[in-house]
């Protein structure tokens, strides 16, 4: 099939690399011309600003309709493109937001592009850089029609045991609506997974090697993950990890989880305490904490730590 990508980053580069080992003509475009320019020699159409890519795509799509992948961040830079994209592209063409896109931007979106016929999907995009390797997990948001029009990409991009699978999982926001849950349980077990290791690599009396606790894990435990798999490789790098700071951002899925959370009325302290723990990762100098201090010492007369 022939697809336009825009937004070569590390995951619009991922994706590209599993298109064409798969065959597929690919269009690409990204606001750094050199983020594109790894692909030159790879069969890969290069354009440097989105008049020339829409051409380039039509030039290669054989009077069909086109489809483009959107792979910027979620916000502003994904509102940008596609509000440029609407007035160069055709009725009947299909728009993929394939970035991290609050679902309910994706049902305001797939409105407006619905009264102007033209198709749009919402599709969770999952598996970051180890993706062109392993396969993507795909969580898609639409109509039946155009994901059938587009299955192929999908299952190129998928795994290998994801051939038979569909990835469609309901109407316009559900892809992203997936999406943004997968990243609240993935914010709760790399929580757990971190306080694990804390309370093993204290116990200074048995000197674990953490790297090898989870090496054994991996094999047959109930908690046997990917996420432990990246653990091990993280600790047998770095057994101390002297080279990190701790200090812990979010890309916002998290955060709309728990609101979700609080909207719905159901409780999701794992979730939340995790978000809250990476804010928490931020505090250089917490007021918070000084406040405790103070409270502690003023009604009990506890000892307290100055600053020197």
């Amino acid at each position: 099939m022939q697809i336009g990508i825009i937004g070569v980053g590390k995951m619009g580069s991922g994706l590209i690399s599993r298109l064409i080992s798969d065959n597929h003509q690919v269009v690409a475009f990204d606001q750094d011309p050199q983020t594109v320019e790894k692909f030159k020699d790879n069969n890969v159409i290069i354009t440097t600003n989105l008049d020339s890519f829409v051409k380039k795509l039509k030039s290669i799509s054989n009077n069909t309709n086109l489809l483009i992948w959107v792979m910027v961040p979620s916000g502003d830079p994904t509102e940008v493109t596609l509000n440029k994209l609407k007035h160069l592209i055709s009725k009947g063409d299909t728009i993929i937001d394939g970035g991290n896109s609050y679902y309910k931007d994706s049902i305001r979106r797939y409105k407006m592009f619905k009264s102007l016929d033209i198709n749009f999907l919402d599709v969770g995009t999952s598996g970051g850089i180890w993706g062109p390797k392993n396969g993507y997990c795909l969580m898609i948001g639409g109509d039946s029609k155009p994901y059938q029009d587009a299955e192929p990409i999908f299952k190129s991009l998928s795994s290998n045991e994801q051939q038979s699978e569909t990835f469609l999982v309901g109407p316009s926001g559900s892809g992203h609506f997936v999406k943004m849950i997968h990243n609240g349980i993935e914010y709760g077990m790399m929580q757990s997974l971190a306080e694990g290791f804390e309370l093993l690599k204290e116990k200074k009396e048995f000197d674990y090697d953490l790297s090898l606790i989870a090496q054994i894990w991996e094999h047959g435990s109930v908690v046997r993950s990917w996420l432990l798999d990246l653990t091990k490789i993280a600790l047998r790098n770095d057994p101390d990890l002297k080279n990190l700071t701790p200090y812990v951002e979010d890309s916002g899925e998290g955060r709309w989880t728990v609101k979700e959370a609080i909207d719905l009325g159901v409780p999701a302290p794992s979730i939340t305490s995790s978000i809250f723990t990476r804010f928490a990762s931020r505090e250089k100098n917490s007021f918070s904490l000084k406040v405790l201090a103070a409270l502690r010492q003023q009604f009990g007369g506890h000892s307290i730590k100055k600053n020197n």
